[in-house]
């Protein structure tokens, strides 16, 4: 069978993965020719506060193509497909025939010929879900539709060893300096540096801080204990609209943690975890967890206060490291 000549194809395309590229085989597999036209920024603004820009989405899509794709700006729903003479073909997914048959009957009341179209369906990740832009936004999948933290991984113990103590021990983030006696000031500082998403607050000494600040976080995760010596004022538990216990001893990541952490995650109420034991390892479960744009600030023993950011490359870095703890079931 004879390939098609010129193939359209539009979308946001952030976060390239493994459904855009089984989308685009599948066009090149019908068409000699594939144009991918991107939405643009303006387009883009309404789905997400952490949507990659323009220019980050299609160079993810050059750098993956070959010559016979070439990349342009889309700017409206419909693009170039209901006027375009040189095309003879469209490919969408499930959710966006209806947008594609829109536009035949717009170019058969413009006197063209109707596009081929060509549904794909969606690429599905390891444990059936859809993979798509918004579950990696959400930090449910990677771009490869792998867990970041497996059904499994949730229910074992695992169990930090001293060839990662170095490691931890430096800032993983931004750190933001200041007074040991005076945490606001650090903290001020971390503030002003927040992305759009929420706030997790891992330490008596930063969730308390905040709430002087006037600030409570979504979640706070506490022990009780800041250098491991048992604060005689505690953290004022009020403020919380939800409170959860968990039982985690001192250089442990227990299902119990691992549970607390992914129920305040899925809730939209402010949440206080509550740790029997240590929280200092909870930052890997966080990261591994939460949605993209997440801010997790915990203290610098002596230094200040660390803000790191919810990304790819933080859930690569976490799922790394917790990799090479010793599991336990």
């Amino acid at each position: 069978m004879a390939k098609l000549e010129r193939c359209l194809v539009g979308g946001t395309f952030d976060r390239f993965h493994q459904g855009h590229k089984s989308l685009l085989n599948a066009a090149l597999d019908s068409a000699e020719l594939v144009e991918v036209w991107i939405t643009n920024d303006a387009m883009s603004a309404a789905k997400s506060p952490v949507l990659q820009s323009f220019e980050d989405r299609r160079e993810a899509i050059i750098a993956w193509a070959d010559e016979r794709i070439t990349t342009h700006e889309l700017e409206d729903n419909y693009g170039p497909a209901p006027i375009r003479k040189d095309c003879d073909s469209i490919i969408c997914t499930p959710e966006t025939l209806g947008n594609c048959q829109r536009i035949n009957e717009i170019r058969l009341a413009n006197g063209l010929l109707p596009l081929e179209i060509i549904e794909v369906q969606h690429s599905l990740d390891e444990v059936g879900g859809i993979i798509s832009s918004s579950r990696i936004r959400a930090g449910l999948i990677d771009c490869d539709g792998k867990q970041w933290l497996s059904e499994k991984q949730s229910t074992q113990t695992h169990h930090f060893h001293r060839g990662l103590d170095a490691e931890l021990k430096e800032p993983s983030g931004d750190l933001f300096t200041g007074p040991e006696d005076s945490p606001e000031v650090a903290m001020s500082a971390a503030m002003e540096s927040i992305a759009p998403g929420g706030i997790v607050a891992v330490g008596d000494v930063c969730v308390a801080t905040l709430l002087e600040m006037g600030v409570v976080a979504d979640i706070a995760i506490i022990d009780g204990m800041t250098k491991r010596v048992e604060l005689d004022e505690k953290v004022d538990l009020n403020d919380f609209d939800v409170l959860l216990n968990a039982d985690n001893p001192a250089g442990q990541i227990t299902p119990s943690l691992i549970d607390a952490i992914g129920s305040a995650l899925q809730n939209d109420q402010t949440t206080c975890i509550q740790v029997e034991g240590e929280e200092d390892l909870a930052p890997i479960i966080v990261h591994l967890l939460a949605p993209l744009g997440t801010n997790i600030v915990y203290g610098q023993p002596n230094t200040g206060v660390v803000l790191r950011i919810t990304t790819l490359d933080a859930k690569e870095e976490c799922r790394g490291l917790l990799s090479r703890f010793e599991v336990r079931d």
